[in-house]
């Protein structure tokens, strides 16, 4: 199957190194010092001025996929320092969740405007003209801006009739919804963890892949190794990751031969979730109880409103997450079990971490981690056996996995069991259109209404986790949902949301 990119393309080689490790070695403190030296095995670097820089890059993505924090960059640390404490098979992700590896930022211009080779140096001057601060001349035959005096306003791009005038902005600052990305002392890329609502949207954008997250992958193996129950609950989005021919059936053998216990969908977490919030909406917002209600699912706009909008807090729905109403229930009739949620969806590692969480949900992991451990196995998942598979999630579930889906679910929920009532639906996707919807609802104007948040835009199909590109996955989930052999959930469900909701 054709990546992405090129830094899809390391990052999965990591995760697939690390896992090697993982599953075979006695001395994993040894064999993960020549991981980086198996990521640039040559003289010549492929992709920096060095190899060495390279390597050291590669050094960062092994800590974080062991879930260490990166090294300090003025101090003398060693590659596996603190290993020790993540060769087991019980740790949880420890914030910061992203980080900027320091030796792979490029130091993009943040904000900044700048004549190309394309400026013709003609008779018009327009971009002179149109500043209004003085800032641009002409030097050695072409447009000059001086940066000191540019405001950023961007009317000389405006006005320039070649186009010659280019705008650069950090891809990861642009691409970060709560503005939580500015630069460091260096020029460096710099999170700002406090607002940071882990969408990781900025490690999609950055084309020198110098953001990265911590996994959870060496742990999990661990404990497959070790003999526990360990089970996977697997989101809808992973329809068509690994294929057009990878079915349900040779999922579930790729599963087992990684050393899964068994296999579950946790779109059928989705549909208790839909039913549940659909009684909820009929309840208390149709009848103006409450102004409106907001959905729950994805962590991202959950904690956004909890962090920008807190008097809005109350407003997101207090049911379950699918993956932690899916947990639960397996653990109701596997209490030994070990869930590991498997998704497209980096903020999940931090709902996972959760105190009233993480003592049904154990893991998480995405699909390019997961990619990552089908490698380390030489898993040809195309070849494997069609086992048979019991799917029991709805369509209504199942649509969770794309932006919409999740108020699409619960409007048909709302029509089947409450046809009288009238539905009033707004959905956001990407952080920036969802602090929109907010300040309109902050302000009266969605009154009534049930509010999607997406905080990536496309949904949980274009989540920094996934492997294939979201139209394609979109298209894939849309075929499942519309095969599914129930629309809806039945609405007895409500009282198993009730029940797992009340477990402790």
């Amino acid at each position: 199957m054709k990546s992405q990119s090129v830094v899809t393309d390391l990052r999965r080689k990591v995760f697939t190194e690390v896992a090697k490790v993982a599953y075979s070695s006695d001395n994993p403190a040894g064999d993960l010092e020549e991981i980086p030296f198996i990521i640039t095995p040559d003289e010549e670097p492929k992709y920096r001025e060095s190899i060495y820089r390279e390597r050291q890059i590669a050094s960062e993505r092994v800590r974080l996929a062991m879930g260490l924090s990166l090294r300090p960059a003025n101090k003398p640390v060693h590659i596996t320092s603190g290993v020790d404490k993540s060769t087991i098979a019980d740790k949880y992700y420890e914030p910061p969740l992203m980080q900027v590896i320091p030796s792979a930022c490029d130091k993009c211009p943040d904000n900044e405007y700048y004549v190309s080779d394309q400026c013709r140096n003609c008779v018009s001057h327009a971009c002179i003209k149109s500043c209004p601060k003085g800032a641009v001349s002409i030097v050695n035959g072409r447009a000059f801006i001086d940066q000191s005096k540019c405001i950023k306003c961007g009317r000389c791009k405006a006005a320039c009739p070649y186009d010659a005038i280019a705008h650069h902005k950090r891809p990861c600052a642009s691409a970060c919804g709560v503005k939580a990305i500015s630069s460091d002392e260096y020029g460096r890329a710099h999170i700002n963890n406090e607002i940071c609502v882990a969408c990781g949207q900025c490690m999609s954008a950055c084309p020198f892949g110098a953001i990265a997250d911590k996994s959870q992958i060496f742990q999990l193996i661990q404990a497959i190794k070790q003999g526990d129950e360990v089970v996977a609950a697997v989101a809808p989005a992973i329809i068509g990751q690994f294929g057009a021919k990878v079915t349900p059936g040779k999922l579930k053998s790729a599963f087992l031969a990684l050393g899964f216990k068994d296999v579950y969908e946790v779109a059928v977490g989705a549909d208790v979730g839909c039913i549940a919030e659909a009684n909820h909406y009929v309840k208390a917002v149709a009848t103006g109880e409450l102004p409106f209600l907001f959905t729950s699912c994805c962590p991202a706009w959950a904690v956004l409103v909890k962090k920008f909008f807190p008097d809005l807090a109350a407003e997101v729905s207090e049911e379950l997450t699918p993956m932690v109403a899916t947990a639960r229930s397996i653990k109701v009739n596997r209490p030994n079990a070990r869930v590991v949620f498997i998704g497209p969806c980096a903020a999940k590692k931090l709902e996972a971490a959760r105190r009233t969480v993480r003592s049904y949900v154990d893991f998480v992991i995405t699909f390019e981690e997961l990619a990552g451990m089908f490698d380390a196995k030489g898993l040809k998942l195309e070849e494997l056996e069609e086992l048979p598979v019991e799917l029991q999630a709805t369509g209504a579930g199942r649509g969770y996995a794309c932006a919409g889906g999740v108020a699409s679910a619960i409007e048909k929920c709302v029509k089947e069991y409450f046809p009288d009532t009238e539905v009033k639906i707004q959905h956001a996707e990407g952080l920036e259109d969802c602090r929109k919807v907010l300040m309109l609802a902050k302000a009266g104007k969605l009154d009534g209404y049930l509010i999607e948040g997406m905080g990536c835009p496309g949904g949980c199909v274009a989540g920094v986790g996934t492997i294939i590109p979201a139209e394609r996955a979109k298209f894939a989930v849309a075929q499942l949902v519309k095969t599914s052999q129930e629309a809806v959930p039945p609405e007895e469900m409500e009282d198993l949301a009730e029940k797992l909701s009340k477990m402790k």
